[in-house]
């Protein structure tokens, strides 16, 4: 036990010799910004792949008084990632409910798992973790939709602790996930979606560290036009680590103050809002793909990262869906 309270307290050092603000933030394998409006919308029966790029820039690292530790990082924490989403929604019905299997292979030039503020890190792209769904429900109702599931995260991207390169975050990951989409009028226009994921982790690779559960809100308020092809909207997101780290016994409170060190640590939280539009590419009456975009601001975040995220999608139905 000391001995890993000893180690604890190096690491402790170090982190503040490498201005990181509340010591060590262990982040959590849901995306920020990854889901929008009619987040809760399974969509219809048929087979699915969609190309997306997701770019995220920190601005800034909160302490848990919401202080800019660092207020420039951007030439430190900059995340590129491209994930080819596979997505299957059959017409076999559980509980009333469409059942969907989604696979999400993806490969980055990062990670989020506590960066080295100031330190020079390797930004060669790499396969990062896998994640899939084996489990998703999705009822339609007159008004209203709903789905659930689950989804597990596999270490398959290269991780080692405190190690540069990482483009994984070197653990298992559970996510329960569930949520609604409310329409307010009969034509379905008028939108407003929540969905709700909660992780729980396994052990890091190589460590007796277990990562807090996360839980995480997406969606948004969005209007539908061109027979509901095309969406605009306010897509938003927050995101808050419910339980503490585990490291093996003891926390990174134990580390300081066994160091005399006054620092504000506190679980992970942020929130984000921005505009989202989605817009279908028709050829002879046919759907061939539809393209999302859609850019967040963050705001609020406490032990945590704060910065702006921009996602493109592009979903192409296969075989390509008739309008008429």
């Amino acid at each position: 036990m000391m001995n890993r309270l000893t180690w604890w307290i190096g690491f402790a050092i170090l982190s503040l010799l490498f201005a990181e603000s509340a010591l060590a933030q262990f982040n959590s394998h849901n995306t920020r910004g990854d889901y929008g409006i009619l987040a809760a919308t399974q969509p219809p029966p048929g087979f699915y792949v969609a190309p997306i790029y997701v770019n995220y820039r920190a601005d800034k690292f909160n302490d848990a008084d919401g202080n800019a530790v660092l207020p420039d990082v951007r030439d430190t924490v900059d995340v590129d990632a491209l994930v080819v989403a596979g997505i299957w929604v059959s017409d076999i019905k559980v509980l009333g409910a469409n059942y969907s299997f989604q696979i999400y292979p993806a490969w980055a030039n990062n990670n989020l798992e506590i960066p080295l503020f100031g330190v020079d890190q390797d930004t060669s792209t790499g396969f990062a973790d896998l994640y899939i769904q084996p489990i998703n429900l999705g009822w339609h109702l007159p008004r209203s939709d709903f789905s659930a599931g689950l989804g597990i995260y596999a270490p398959t991207g290269d991780y080692e602790f405190l190690g540069d390169d990482n483009v994984g975050l070197g653990m298992w990951t559970l996510e329960l996930f569930g949520g609604s989409t409310i329409y307010f009028d009969d034509e379905k226009r008028w939108h407003f979606s929540t969905m709700a994921f909660y992780e729980t982790h396994g052990e890091k690779k190589g460590t007796d560290i277990q990562v807090g559960d996360f839980l995480t809100l997406e969606g948004g308020l969005g209007w539908s036009f061109l027979e509901g092809a095309a969406n605009v909207g306010i897509a938003y997101g927050a995101q808050w680590k419910l339980t503490d780290d585990d490291l093996g016994g003891f926390s990174i409170q134990d580390a300081l103050n066994q160091l005399g060190l006054d620092v504000p640590v506190g679980k992970n939280r942020v929130f984000a809002v921005g505009p989202e539009v989605t817009l279908p590419i028709v050829t002879g009456g046919k759907l061939i793909a539809q393209v999302t975009l859609r850019y967040q601001w963050e705001f609020g975040a406490r032990t945590s990262l704060e910065g702006n995220e921009f996602m493109l999608a592009v979903t192409f139905p296969i075989p390509s869906v008739s309008l008429q």
